[in-house]
């Protein structure tokens, strides 16, 4: 099982969480931010249906395969 951690942090003049090098919007609060990413670590964590999807990789190329809905990532929010 993966793992997604959502990291509070200091953006653009406000706060974000960040999950790998991938920002949220900016909120005005560090409370705001970690309730924001608390909510989204919520959701991923929620099964769903098993259902194909396509992705670019950071070289550009594109993928296709089957998501498994009840394939979910552990998450965790810090800071």
């Amino acid at each position: 099982m993966s793992k997604v951690v959502y990291e509070i942090v200091e953006h653009d003049g406000g706060w974000a969480y960040r999950a790998k090098d991938v920002y949220s919007e900016t909120f005005p609060t560090h409370d705001s931010a970690r309730a924001a990413a608390e909510s989204a670590a919520a959701r991923q964590s929620v099964a769903g249906a098993t259902t194909g999807i396509s992705y670019e990789d950071c070289d550009g190329q594109w993928h296709s395969e089957v998501a498994k809905g009840e394939d979910r990532p552990e998450t965790e929010v810090a800071g």
